[in-house]
């Protein structure tokens, strides 16, 4: 049995349905179902006997240990976070709690039920902790890619709370044992990403006629990583990972936002064209940066393809392809994720609980 907290979200779901697709180990889903946790990303394996669903907060230390006591887990895999740079500048609260609270109460869960494991059993125990590339800060042009042992220099309040988070996970490894691994992933995209991220964001905006806001310039430049093939990562390690250890997860994909938005923009002019003929690249406009804004990312993974045999099977082309094609075979998704619908079934499945809010609202 494996514990998810954050399933519901974009990498956590996309985890949950490459989980079931390749083991026959059940696993238990834990999400707090805040803005971006959305249970029709789950929809198609609600009824796999192998899937359960528990409504819960991972700074509830006592909701989690008592989950643990009835699930027995093997492992707890740690998505759960907030995640989007800029609602972390205009509201980093949220940040702290659920980043680096939500993760001590959790660690503090862990450990209690770890430590009261039969001796096998706490040997076969990990805890596996998901992070992001933007705890290393930024590069300029001609710097080598992050490493694992690149020093850490975030710049926003959404990397500020993950390293944090990075830091306790370390702690509680070094101070109590507990046998934890941490992944550090570069740009994320793929299905079930909620509209607020560039890609996504770009595909619904365009389909939409609305203009496609890029940053500055648009010359920053990241590291874009596939969600199937970040899954088949942190399953790797999760098998074969080296206790106390960190893996930097990068998909060999530098590329600048200007292009990721031209890029797309071509995909759509070929896969539905405007009945006018023109092309999706009219609407992009030039927007003022965002404060802090950081200039590259780069992920040097060759530690986890040298010592665990992972490499990346999407290039950047393929893998948008397939995304576009997700988002453009998924408009009921996307359309009950901009507009909030799904979480009124959410409210009448599981209650309104009180932390539910409309997509977009301010936080």
């Amino acid at each position: 049995m494996l514990i998810i907290t954050g399933g519901a979200g974009f990498i956590g779901a996309n985890f949950v349905h490459h989980w079931l697709r390749s083991s026959d180990e059940p696993l238990l889903v834990l999400d707090a179902l805040t803005y971006a946790g959305n249970l029709e990303s789950l929809a198609d394996v609600q009824a796999d006997a192998r899937y359960g669903f528990a409504h819960a907060d991972i700074g509830d230390r006592s909701a989690v240990a008592a989950l643990l006591a009835a699930h027995r887990p093997r492992a707890v895999l740690h998505f759960a976070a907030e995640s989007h740079v800029d609602r972390s500048i205009h509201g980093p609260g949220d940040f702290i709690r659920t980043n680096v609270q939500g993760t001590f109460e959790l660690l503090e869960a862990v450990r209690g039920y770890w430590s009261g494991l039969p001796a096998a059993d706490q040997a076969a125990f990990r805890f596996l902790h998901v992070s992001t590339d933007e705890v290393y800060g930024s590069l300029g042009p001609t710097d080598p890619a992050f490493s694992e042992t690149t020093p850490y220099a975030p710049n926003s309040p959404y990397a500020a709370s993950k390293a944090a988070s990075d830091h306790l996970v370390r702690a509680w490894h070094h101070t109590y044992g507990l046998p934890v691994l941490t992944t550090n992933c570069s740009n994320n995209y793929g299905p079930f990403q909620f509209p607020e991220k560039l890609i996504p964001l770009m595909i619904h905006n365009a389909l939409a006629a609305k203009p496609l806001p890029v940053y500055g310039d648009g010359q920053n430049v990241r590291d874009w990583l596939y969600v199937e093939d970040h899954c088949r990562a942190i399953a790797r390690v999760l098998q074969h990972g080296r206790l106390g250890e960190t893996y930097n997860v990068g998909g060999c994909n530098e590329v600048r936002n200007l292009d990721v938005v031209h890029t797309l923009c071509g995909l759509l002019d070929e896969l539905v064209p405007k009945a006018d003929g023109s092309s999706y690249a009219a609407q992009i406009a030039f927007v003022p940066d965002r404060p802090g804004h950081d200039r590259r990312y780069a992920i040097d993974a060759r530690k986890i393809g040298r010592e665990l045999g992972w490499a990346p099977q999407e290039t950047f082309a393929t893998g948008l392809r397939k995304t576009v094609r997700w988002y453009l075979d998924h408009a009921d998704w996307v359309r009950h994720v901009t507009s909030g619908a799904y979480r009124e079934w959410v409210g009448k499945q599981y209650g309104a609980g009180g932390r539910l809010q409309a997509p977009g609202a301010a936080t």
